[in-house]
């Protein structure tokens, strides 16, 4: 699953019909009743075919695409064949529960595989994505991305501005610095770059993984070691 934004539509229809004690009037509007209760009904088809969220497009497994790594965060050896490229989101949970998976990864694939962490905050449904978002871009200024990259994951259902001054203190960052990192146009820049190299990549929810350019479309150990098997064969081929 991923977390996305969805827009739901409600209708109430409702349809009255008289009753009467005399048989023939009740004959009489038979046809009556019937052509209400059809009409009720293609009412109620109309409406649920309007509330209904329109098809998600799916994503072309076959597709590479060309993700600049830019100046983002690398986890692993700098020169791995293989690259993982994650599109998160520190306020998605589902975001959350892939950072145990992607160190099983790293931890399986040592020398081949490097971990490159795009900023993707969704900002229409997480209200701290960004400043979260933040918090870590300004503690890279001090070396320690991945330190505030994890203590925002084990405590994402507390990203307030305290709290991530509170976590910057916990990591070793001088807090005075990291405060005004947060402030610097500088790292929002770094964001908006991630944001809008997200989207060319045609992400749409976090979170999101590509390995040499393809999209993983399930995101289990088995699809990935799959995937960075095949990356590194064709490496070797190149090479």
């Amino acid at each position: 699953m991923q977390c996305r934004r969805y827009v739901w539509a409600g209708v109430m229809l409702a349809a009255l019909c008289g009753c009467s004690p005399d048989v023939d009037e009740l004959k009489r509007g038979d046809k009556e009743i019937l052509a209400k209760i059809d009409a009720v009904q293609k009412s109620l088809d109309r409406a649920k075919g309007a509330a209904a969220p329109a098809a998600e497009p799916t994503p072309d497994p076959s597709k590479v695409y060309d993700i600049p790594l830019d100046k983002s965060p690398v986890r692993g050896p700098k020169d791995a064949p293989v690259t993982i490229v994650e599109f998160s989101d520190f306020q998605c949970p589902f975001c959350a529960e892939a950072k145990p998976l992607l160190e099983q990864v790293l931890k399986a694939y040592p020398a081949d595989v490097k971990l490159v962490f795009k900023q993707f905050p969704l900002s229409s449904i997480h209200d701290n994505a960004v400043s979260a978002a933040k918090a870590t871009v300004a503690a890279g200024h001090q070396n320690k991305f991945w330190e505030m990259h994890d203590i925002l994951f084990a405590n994402n259902r507390d990203l307030s501005y305290d709290k991530l001054k509170e976590y910057a203190g916990k990591i070793g960052l001088n807090v005075v610095v990291w405060e005004e990192d947060f402030q610097a146009l500088d790292v929002q820049q770094a964001i908006s770059r991630d944001l809008r190299t997200g989207k060319a990549a045609d992400v749409d929810g976090t979170p999101a993984f590509f390995v040499n350019g393809r999209r993983v479309m399930d995101r289990s150990f088995e699809t990935f070691k799959t995937m960075i098997d095949d990356a590194r064969r064709a490496a070797t081929k190149k090479g």
